[in-house]
Formats: C-alpha cells, sequence, structure tokens
C-alpha cells in the first residue's frame, strides 16, 4: 500500500515548520508508524534538526527532482527508530532554473514518489511521507502540494497569523483544480502558543472562529526545549520526552492519525 503523503506548507518563515515536520515524525514513529521526511527546503533544517551531517549527503531531494537518482538511493537512515529522510543542500536553490523548460515541471517530486509503495524501513512499509516546504509559494512548494494527499499548515500565535493564511488557501485551490484534485487541507497547527499571552489567547479564538474543525485541538506551546533540541541534531521527543513541546506533538500525531482514520472511513 502507498504511504500517505503529507505536506507541511505556510509562505510564511518562522512559523514552527521544520519543528513540525521533526517532531510530528518522530512522534508518529513512537505510535507505531514508519516515516520517511522529505526536506524541499534548500535551508536544509529539518535534515540538520534530525541530526544528518551535510558531510554525509551524497544525493538530495535535488538529486531526486531532476531524476538522477531513485527514491531508494536518495534516503538516508536517521538516528531515530522507524524514521528516515531525504535530505536537502543548497543544491534545491537551482532546481526551478534546471527543471524550467520540463513539461512536468510541477510533478517532479509526484513521480519521484511513484514507488514509495515498495518502500521498507528497518523491514517494515513506510506509512508516512512529510514533506517539508520551503517558506515560499515556489515551484518546490508546488511540488510538494502536487504531491500530497493532504496538507498541514503549521501557523503562529501571533497578530498577522491568519493574513498569510488566506494566501496559501488560495494557492491549494489553484493546485486543486489545475494539479491535484484529490488534494485537501487536513488541518491548521497553531504553534508558539504561550497562554500567559493575551494575544495568543485571542488569535486562538479568531483562527478557531474563522477555521472551526479545520483547528487541531493540539496546540504547540512556545517552549524553551523544542528550541534547544534542532542543535544537538535530535528532535525534541529524544532531547526530552517529557517537555511540553514533546507532549504536544505526541497528541498532535494521534489527532492526525484519527482524522486519517475517519477520512479512510468515509
Amino acid at each position: 500500500m502507498r504511504p500517505r503523503i503529507l505536506t507541511l506548507a505556510n509562505q510564511k518563515g518562522g512559523v514552527g515548520k521544520t519543528t513540525t515536520a521533526i517532531n510530528l515524525a518522530t512522534a508518529l514513529a513512537a505510535i507505531g508508524e514508519r516515516v520517511l521526511i522529505v526536506d524541499i527546503d534548500p535551508q536544509g533544517n529539518a535534515s540538520t534538526g534530525i541530526g544528518v551531517e551535510r558531510s554525509t549527503r551524497q544525493y538530495s531531494a535535488y538529486d531526486l527532482m531532476t531524476g538522477e537518482v531513485e527514491l531508494e538511493e536518495a534516503i538516508l537512515h536517521t538516528n531515530v527508530p522507524n524514521v528516515a529522510i531525504v535530505p536537502s543542500t543548497m543544491d534545491l536553490l537551482g532546481l526551478e532554473l534546471a527543471i524550467a523548460e520540463e513539461k512536468d515541471r510541477a510533478y517532479r517530486l509526484r513521480n519521484a514518489l511513484d514507488n514509495a509503495g515498495s518502500l521498507y524501513h528497518e523491514g517494515k512499509p513506510i506509512t508516512y511521507i512529510l514533506v517539508d516546504c520551503p517558506p515560499s509559494l515556489n515551484l518546490l512548494t508546488i511540488n510538494a502540494l502536487a504531491a500530497a494527499d493532504a496538507v498541514l499548515v503549521p501557523m503562529q500565535c501571533e497578530f498577522f497569523a491568519l493574513e498569510g493564511l488566506s494566501q496559501l488557501l488560495q494557492t491549494i485551490e489553484q493546485i486543486k483544480t489545475n494539479l491535484n484534485p484529490n488534494l485537501y487541507v487536513q488541518g491548521v497547527i497553531m504553534t508558539m502558543f504561550d497562554k500567559r499571552n493575551n494575544l495568543s489567547m485571542q488569535v486562538l479564538d479568531d483562527v478557531r472562529a474563522h477555521l472551526g474543525e479545520l483547528v487541531y485541538d493540539t496546540v504547540i506551546p512556545r517552549n524553551v526545549r523544542l528550541s534547544e533540541a534542532p542543535s544537538y541534531g535530535k528532535p525534541a521527543l529524544l532531547y526530552d520526552l517529557k517537555c511540553a513541546g514533546s507532549q504536544a506533538y505526541l497528541r498532535l500525531a494521534t489527532e492526525v492519525i484519527k482524522r486519517e482514520r475517519r477520512l479512510k472511513a468515509a
């Protein structure tokens, strides 16, 4: 069976997208899933944050999307049980130029993931692929949306949170119309929530009023341990399982699985 492909997208930077990719992958793995992260952000923070040294990245998502290598060749094991990664390198900055003239330029990632159903990690089939996007609506993000079954949107609890969301939802609708008719938004993840801050509470209430059940019940708190973990090349769940951030991502993973099951039942 083909793994479910979930793309994490938001054109705003600093919303906790990569933190969510790393920790949601680890949390899903902790509850029995096998996860592949595909890092298509040229900054490569998801690759670094999960402990993959730049010197070990022989192939990257660039090689995968230009057709230089097959998916199996691009995958690296990580120190996180049941989590593998297709890492990023700065080469991705040149991808748009490299494939600009190609007819299938919006489908490069989808085509590269076509054989994902035959992927095994530690002897068992991969069940989820999480794609970490750059903080922009460029060809890389379009590829990630064209390849995805569903989108997860991390959104910071700040004053302008809703402003960028309408543009992203518009883009998702365009992708749905022109490239990927089955695409849908699985949910919006509110990140960097500070319960001591009235503005955080107000933003959360506003977003829930606008988007209703689209917003996950789980809110990711502003948490020092979440911020520290990437500098040790570890997800927060391995760095400090008991911290508030790690516990929130475990709850989020459970919600994501529940929404997936509801979808299958429907």
